[in-house]
């Protein structure tokens, strides 16, 4: 390898960047090293049976289009592969079945498997040609072929990491029994909407929900009921609610809904009681849970409004 590729790999590698930025400047030297027309990187879904081209870099008249998608058991990489011969000057007499290679005019083909950290085959990366070539950058190939790996094994590992925290922060800001906002979700979301409130110069509308009697049905009927309960009054409010809503269970049998709402002082008595009332009505009624059936008359609601 030249002193200049050996420069410029590491520059790439210094670079924090995307596994896409990465692959396409290898490609691009790729193709310097071997002199060949296409280099490109694929993807092998073994469950499917395809192999799908996912960078390339195509130069002179061969093209070898990103995106494609071809049948795996028909590919010149498997082949190679599985006959241990990665380099081919005349493809058409090693190969003459392989009906991708005819179609794609491919003579000279240089390939390798890539196989992450952990083991597991993820695909090829190749250099193809119209034109009969000797063999090089074989070494470069290979050395490519294993810092995609690893980028695309840090890649994956970071969104995974993502994932888990994005997972645990709305695990801690979601009531775990109803789905619901939890105390701490309602407060912070509370905050914001009384800065919108000002912003766009409305009332809010705050009604807190006791559920009476709940105490009776959990005696009565035991702690799984009382939670199914819970849950279906959970259900009843949030059919109630619209998406700029807050709809949240505070703690135990407390609930809170908190709304904008653009009537005047005049009007914003009457306002608080056809809230009331809405919420009153879904929460009374008929509860089957499980194999108890049970008429609920409503609960106790607080209102205020700013």
């Amino acid at each position: 390898m030249s002193d200049m590729i050996l420069a410029r790999v590491s520059q790439s590698l210094a670079t924090e960047q995307s596994v896409e930025s990465l692959v396409r400047q290898l490609l691009e030297m790729l193709e310097v090293v071997t002199e060949m027309e296409s280099t490109y990187l694929t993807k092998v879904d073994l469950d499917a049976r395809l192999q799908h081209i996912l960078y390339a870099r195509n130069s002179c008249q061969m093209q070898i289009p990103e995106g494609l998608s071809v049948p795996w058991d028909e590919t010149l990489c498997k082949r190679a592969i599985e006959e241990n011969c990665l380099y081919s000057d005349n493809v058409p007499v090693r190969w003459p079945e392989c009906t991708t290679a005819r179609a794609l005019d491919i003579t000279t083909f240089l390939s390798t498997p890539v196989h992450l950290p952990d083991g597991t085959f993820y695909g090829t990366l190749c250099a193809t040609s119209r034109r009969q070539h000797a063999l090089s950058g074989e070494q470069v190939l290979h050395l490519f072929a294993g810092l995609i790996a690893q980028s695309i094994q840090k890649e994956s590992l970071v969104a995974q990491l993502r994932e888990a925290n994005a997972a645990l922060i709305a695990h801690s800001y979601t009531d775990a029994l109803t789905g619901l906002p939890n105390r701490r979700a309602i407060f912070e979301n509370v905050e914001t909407l009384f800065s919108l409130a000002r912003h766009l110069r409305q009332k809010i509308v705050v009604a807190y929900i006791d559920l009476d009697d709940f105490k009776l049905i959990n005696d009565r009927f035991g702690h799984e009921v009382g939670d199914q309960f819970l849950i279906q009054i959970g259900h009843r409010l949030l059919r109630k609610c619209s998406d700029n809503d807050i709809l949240g269970r505070l703690g135990g049998d407390e609930f809170l809904v908190a709304r904008l709402s653009p009537d005047d002082d005049r009007e914003q008595r009457v306002r608080l009681q056809q809230v009331k009332h809405q919420l009153q009505q879904q929460i009374c009624g008929d509860y089957h849970l499980g194999d108890i059936h049970l008429f609920y008359p409503g609960a106790s609601l607080a209102r205020g409004g700013n």
